[in-house]
């Protein structure tokens, strides 16, 4: 590919697994809600997924987006899961109350230019920007991740390769918890754009090391999930989607004490962290309601003094390299 690859607008964009009732219901008048204070704040990039509440999530999206003008916004989904109507199907964890269609992996060719199609019907828009291949990495598949993975690359990849070069999105990449994935991907073929959950955090750094040169060598950006892995940042207990290990606990409890004596919040480092990789393009936490995602905003904003990154690279908490803001 030449010329410059699609770029997600940022600091800060809306993730819309919540929005598909992950781990609790969401009424639909505080989804709403949600997305309406989205774009009252300013934020004009969002991400959903066929797979969040069974296609749930894409309709929410498209209840509040396909009032607003389409030049106005990004709005990226994903590719690998079909929904077929089934009033018997199982539980698709981690989310609940889903609509009544069962999920099933497809990463062909043909399923991933029917699930663009699915996608745009559910969300009753026109266009998406950019398609993720969602999920094929170890964490999702186990063993047989890279079996799969190959067949994505043959399949969906090159459906989604189709799509851009005609012009119906404008980007493509993987949406994944793992970065072996994403390095996969960019020795394989021509992504430009990763949604990458919970490995550049405070927490934890692993895309620091060889993806995120590689990306930058490439020209590809990175949207960032997960900035509070998994709620842990933001004071929670989950890390990871489980119970969050001892030492976690301790390692975020000590970055919560040295942001206090700095008078910050952890919080606000942990989101401003994620954005000053120059990689990466946009931050999508997730938000349940109006409130969190003002809060997300204000964070956002929220000056972090120099002192705090400082004290916590003195301790061997952040990589000396890791850019900070």
């Amino acid at each position: 590919m030449t010329g410059t690859r699609f770029k997600p607008p940022g600091p800060l964009g809306y993730g819309g697994a919540p929005l598909g009732n992950m781990f609790a219901a969401v009424d639909e008048a505080t989804a709403r809600g949600a997305l309406e204070a989205a774009w009252a704040g300013g934020i004009r990039y969002f991400d959903t997924a066929p797979h969040y509440g069974s296609g749930l999530s894409e309709h929410r999206f498209g209840e509040v987006l396909r009032d607003r003008p389409r030049e106005e916004f990004v709005l990226s989904t994903k590719v690998g899961r079909l929904l077929r109507p089934d009033a018997a199907r199982p539980e698709n964890p981690p989310f609940v109350h889903g609509l009544p269609f069962r999920v099933t992996l497809d990463y062909s060719y043909d399923g991933t230019l029917r699930s663009i199609e699915d996608s745009l019907q559910r969300l009753g828009l026109d266009r998406i920007d950019i398609a993720f291949i969602h999920d094929i990495a170890e964490d999702a598949l186990g063993a047989r991740w890279t079996t799969v993975f190959d067949e994505a690359m043959a399949g969906a990849a090159r459906a989604l390769i189709r799509l851009r070069e005609e012009g119906v999105i404008r980007g493509w990449g993987l949406g994944v918890n793992r970065v072996e994935a994403c390095e996969r991907a960019l020795a394989m073929s021509d992504p430009d754009v990763f949604l990458l959950a919970g490995r550049y955090s405070l927490l934890n750094t692993p895309a620091l090391g060889s993806l995120f040169p590689a990306c930058a060598g490439r020209g590809v950006h990175v949207v960032i999930g997960g900035p509070y892995n998994s709620g842990l940042l933001a004071g929670g207990r989950h890390y990871e989607y489980a119970e969050a290990p001892p030492e976690m606990v301790a390692k975020r409890d000590r970055m919560a004490a040295i942001a206090a004596t700095h008078g910050t919040d952890l919080r606000a480092a942990a989101l401003q962290f994620c954005a000053a990789h120059p990689v990466v393009a946009a931050v999508i936490p997730g938000a349940k309601s109006a409130g969190r995602v003002q809060e997300n905003l204000a964070l956002m904003a929220q000056p972090v003094p120099a002192g705090f990154w400082q004290s916590l690279q003195a301790e061997g908490l952040l990589p000396a390299g890791a850019p900070t803001p």
